[in-house]
């Protein structure tokens, strides 16, 4: 049996834009390794790189806990992940080589990695595990530890043998997720997370993952760790993790950080009724889509479970760049989605994503009046950005620059040549946020009028209405000369 050092390449305090979110979560996919290669007889150590100043604190982890091999193994359910962060990938390379120079194997799982492997092996990696990791990280490391030469028999793996990569067949994905142990939790310290949920935000949430894979075809979405299958855990294997997160860390809430929650026919209605069978009682939030979120039954489902908020991938307000997404929504399912949602009283909230190919002024000034109609409760803005894998990376990729990564998420850079300028779509994203408040502000003016409908929020929201009224105008002007130049 091995020591496994995991660690992994996000380092919250990397992204400026996340860290004043304060909404951390723990590296669930990282830790669910761990447990796999725990429960097969290897021992496991974690160095949590989340909330650490940088990845120094690798160096003494290597002394005191001497692994066999170091696993930086990515979390998968984290969106910002699959992102490929320039600094994130930057600090893996440094953790690879303070392994390498102690002569330790290296091993890396990540989306970042799966799409540029050669570079993961030029800084010191040893093995990339291509997609999904739990069953190739096992192989693996039984066929190195076996002391034989067949590392070329293991599915899903990238290395190098004789100074020439070698990329072995694709690893078919998980089908019976219930057979996974639950995380390894003992792993981490939980308590710095709670600390920082609670100084930002006033209560502390978890991540749970009830599926992996999603099966729709958006061109400009990566999948490179579950990829396009769906696959689903059982209510009842759902239930108990969460049970078991209750009764040791006390959250007050729940991430579902899967990329479509409840996509499994009758799976909300069937989880709905054995929530109701316990005495559990906990709110949550989901990812979903608009097309999904028409039925009144299933919002009811989601509702009587605990549902609190869900994030749509609205991402335009224009029929035309939806469907030039192959996103397989129409605008009509947004405005029901959204109304139903709000009429059970679940917040809903818009991802929204500018300078799509074609997207002109008519589009933008579209999915600015989508969001002013419906008035969502968040938005989350961004711009296009190709990832190898996708559709779109392959029209656009004879278009990237040396620059083909942002360094943060809140970098905006484009990367292909848009219809306008990156300074265009970074002031766009100001804009629009701004007018989004400006309004909240006004409607927040309107139900302070009413009797004993005074509120912290509301006064907040309409003291804000002063800069960003005047604040939009100048945005304003301000975009109507960038649109005049490319």
């Amino acid at each position: 049996m091995s020591k496994l050092l995991f660690s992994h390449s996000y380092f919250y305090r990397f992204d400026p834009k996340q860290w004043a979110t304060k909404q951390p979560y723990p590296p669930l996919g990282t830790i669910t390794a761990a447990a796999q290669m725990r429960e097969m007889g290897h021992e496991v150590a974690l160095f949590d790189t989340c909330l650490v100043e940088d990845e120094t604190g690798l160096l003494p982890r290597l002394e005191t806990f001497q692994p066999n091999y170091l696993v930086l193994y990515d979390d998968g359910f984290n969106y910002l992940t699959k992102m490929c962060l320039t600094n994130m990938r930057e600090a893996a390379f440094r953790m690879a080589q303070m392994a390498k120079a102690r002569g330790i194997p290296v091993i890396v799982s990540s989306s970042d990695s799966t799409d540029h492997f050669e570079q993961y092996l030029d800084e010191g990696a040893d093995y990339i595990i291509l997609g999904e990791g739990e069953a190739t990280l096992q192989e693996l490391i039984d066929t190195l530890n076996s002391g034989t030469s067949s590392v070329d028999r293991v599915s899903g793996l990238a290395y190098r043998k004789a100074g020439k990569t070698v990329k072995t067949p694709k690893r078919p994905v998980l089908r019976d997720l219930d057979n996974l142990p639950m995380a390894a939790w003992d792993l981490v310290d939980v308590e710095p997370y709670r600390q920082i949920w609670i100084e930002g935000n006033g209560y502390f949430s978890l991540n749970v993952a009830t599926t992996r894979g999603c099966p729709f075809k958006c061109n400009w979405c990566a999948k490179p760790i579950y990829g396009n299958r769906y696959n689903s855990r059982s209510p009842d294997h759902v239930l108990h993790e969460i049970a078991w997160l209750l009764e040791n860390y006390q959250p007050d809430h729940f991430w579902m950080c899967d990329d479509i929650f409840g996509l499994k026919p009758q799976w909300v209605q069937q989880f709905r009724n054995k929530v109701n069978e316990t005495d559990l009682r906990f709110r949550y939030k989901i990812q979903s889509r608009a097309d999904l979120l028409v039925k009144e039954d299933t919002i009811d489902a989601l509702g009587e479970s605990g549902l609190h908020e869900v994030w749509i991938g609205a991402e335009s307000g224009s029929q035309k760049i939806l469907d030039a997404m192959d996103k397989g929504t129409k605008l009509e399912q947004i405005y029901e989605a959204t109304r139903l949602l709000k009429k059970k009283g679940i917040r809903v909230c818009f991802f929204l994503q500018f300078g799509y190919l074609g997207e002109n002024q008519e589009d933008i000034r579209k999915t600015i009046d989508m969001v002013l109609e419906l008035m969502p409760d968040n938005i989350g803005i961004s711009v296009s950005y190709p990832l190898p894998g996708t559709k779109f990376y392959e029209i656009v990729k004879e278009e990237l620059s040396a620059k083909a990564n942002w360094t943060d998420s809140d970098d905006l850079d484009m990367m292909f040549e848009g219809t306008y300028s990156s300074e265009y779509y970074k002031r766009l994203h100001r804009y629009v946020h701004k007018v989004y408040r400006r309004k909240q502000g006004l409607l927040a003016m309107k139900g302070i009028l009413k009797p004993n409908n005074w509120s912290a929020p509301q006064l907040r929201s309409m003291l804000a209405t002063a800069y960003y009224a005047p604040a939009a105008l100048v945005d304003a002007r301000k975009l109507e000369r960038l649109a005049q130049v490319k």
